[in-house]
């Protein structure tokens, strides 16, 4: 052992007894110190091994975006857009910024591939459809969705697929009449608020799809727009408690989905609330289903009965594939949140699209006069879908907004994209095994360099012989994942603007609101923040 010489052990002892003392404090600066370090360490040692990687498999690197200190920069960013309901404009803006269509986004616990190129947003969605799943979102949607048609992947997604395909014919989406007296009672609350002023349509939108839903859905609505006429029972009480439920439960899921790696942080009482709320709102559906499907097993007459329904109901149908009341009860409460959410915000962006341009108003109108006239006998799945300027019309709503603004998917195997590489971005892009790539629909709907110079102006003509490059239009995905309730929602919404078109002459909205931005309030899917204040006009 080394003998410490006198002078120095007088000078050291100080100190010495200095760290005995303060030896707890000292060692928690070390450690605050080193952990930034460390994590610094760890970035730095990533993003060497990606750029590598990437050399190694004939790629270059996308722009870095960098979330400097440890993505929090990214992290703080994404909550005060939520909080300003920028965050679907601001999935745009990284690329305006790096003048780039693909970009490496550190943001916290990891770093993702953003895009809005079509090329690699086809190679996602498509062409290597098997490079991809959805990864965390799993377990981040599962305690609401479960094992559902939108969180499951491979032979999980497909069965479910395969199980809900036959819900969705045309013969199924074209019956009308089963959506028909929701819209009359839609109208007449429309005409009885608007004699008091201007009031919340959006409001009453998300009411209508749920009662349509839910009619489709369990063949019995839980009649939500009669709350609003003051008829209140038991039943609707229920149904009201379960859309508030839903609607916070996806806010949730949306929190978490922005947490990535840190979701299971992401939870509280509240949430178990809503997830208890709309799971046993939605299994008494299941167990009236289930009890008459056993009924018809013994009972020749119903059973005849069920071969020849005179409408559809998806729980009764989807007994034919399965018993299981966990599997029904996930995929109803899937095809809830398409069925409901989608169409109520395509409908309020309309709505709002229209009250700002009288001239694109009173042309839909026209049209709608012309090819329908003013009641219900001719309006059909195949005339609806030959108004050539109600389809433009849809078609911008959902171009310029999106319903579902933002996607992932996440690499299960090691993979590259098309392109996006390098300063030019004409080289392929290496995805590790196990990063996401992030794609903004809402960019890609917005991209200039696709729609031209005029893509951030409302004009429905575009669509008039256009031809769109493919993968540029995505509203409803792509590939083996496309959404399959695409014809019962563009039915629904072209439908019901007909129907308002034709009960009434004129929407009329605050002079300040008119001229305010529309703002996304983003969830799960995208609706209008703040609501959609209008007064309509009989006609």
């Amino acid at each position: 052992m080394v003998a410490i010489p006198e002078s120095i052990r007088a000078h050291a002892e100080p100190a010495l007894a200095f760290a005995d003392a303060h030896g707890t404090l000292t060692r928690v600066i070390l450690w605050v110190l080193a952990v930034p370090l460390l994590l610094g360490a760890f970035n730095t040692y990533k993003e060497y091994s990606y750029r590598s990687r990437s050399r190694k498999h004939g790629c270059d690197v996308p722009k870095y975006v960098s979330g400097f200190p440890f993505g929090i920069r990214t992290a703080r960013l994404m909550y005060k857009a939520f909080k300003a309901d920028e965050f679907v404009k601001g999935s745009a803006e990284q690329f305006y910024e790096y003048k780039a269509n693909t970009v490496r986004l550190q943001n916290v616990g990891a770093t993702s591939t953003v895009t809005m190129d079509p090329e690699n947003i086809k190679a996602v969605l498509a062409t290597q459809f098997k490079d991809f799943d959805l990864g965390a979102r799993y377990p981040q949607f599962k305690p609401l969705l479960g094992d559902g048609i939108f969180t499951l992947s491979g032979n999980g997604w497909h069965h479910s697929r395969t199980l809900l395909r036959p819900q969705f014919t045309n013969e199924q989406v074209s019956r009308l009449q089963d959506i028909e007296h929701h819209i009359q009672i839609l109208n007449e609350l429309f005409t009885k608020k608007s004699a008091k002023g201007y009031f919340d349509a959006q409001d009453l939108f998300f009411k209508l799809t749920l009662d349509t839903a839910t009619d489709f859905l369990f063949g019995e609505s839980v009649d939500t727009l009669k709350m609003e006429n003051g008829v209140a029972n038991e039943k609707l009480v229920k149904a009201n408690e379960f859309a508030n439920a839903f609607n916070d439960g996806q806010v949730w899921l949306l929190y978490r989905a922005v947490a990535q790696s840190v979701y299971p942080l992401v939870t509280g009482p509240s949430f178990k609330k809503d997830i208890k709320v709309c799971q046993k709102f939605v299994e008494e559906y299941v167990d009236k289903a289930l009890i008459s499907a056993n009924e018809r097993d013994n009972d020749e007459k119903k059973k005849a009965a069920f071969e020849n329904p005179n409408r559809y109901i998806f729980l009764d149908e989807l007994t034919r594939e399965t018993r299981d009341p966990v599997l029904m009860r996930d995929q109803a409460i899937n095809i809830l949140l398409a069925g409901r959410d989608t169409t109520a915000g395509t409908l309020s962006f309309s709505i709002a699209r229209l009250v700002r341009h009288p001239d694109i108003f009173k042309k839909l109108r026209e049209a709608v006069l012309t090819d329908f006239g003013t009641n219900t006998d001719n309006i059909t799945f195949s005339t609806l879908k030959r108004c050539e300027y109600l389809k433009n019309f849809i078609n911008e709503v959902l171009r310029f907004y999106p319903i579902v603004p933002v996607n992932a998917r996440r690499a299960n195997r090691d993979t590259t994209l098309p392109r996006g590489g390098g300063p030019d971005e004409s080289k392929p892009v290496f995805i590790p095994k196990g990063d996401e790539v992030l794609y903004s629909t809402y960019a890609l709907h917005h991209n200039i360099n696709i729609w031209g110079p005029d893509v951030e102006e409302f004009k429905p003509e575009r669509w008039e012989n256009s031809k769109i490059p493919n993968w540029a239009y995505i509203p409803f995905n792509g590939g083996p994942r496309i959404c399959l309730g695409q014809q019962f929602a563009l039915t629904e919404v072209g439908y019901t603007l007909v129907r308002i078109l034709q009960t009434f002459k004129e929407i009329r909205a605050p002079a300040d609101a008119i001229n305010q931005e529309i703002k996304q309030a983003a969830s799960l899917t995208a609706a209008v923040a703040g609501g959609v204040h209008v007064q309509f006009i009989p006609a």
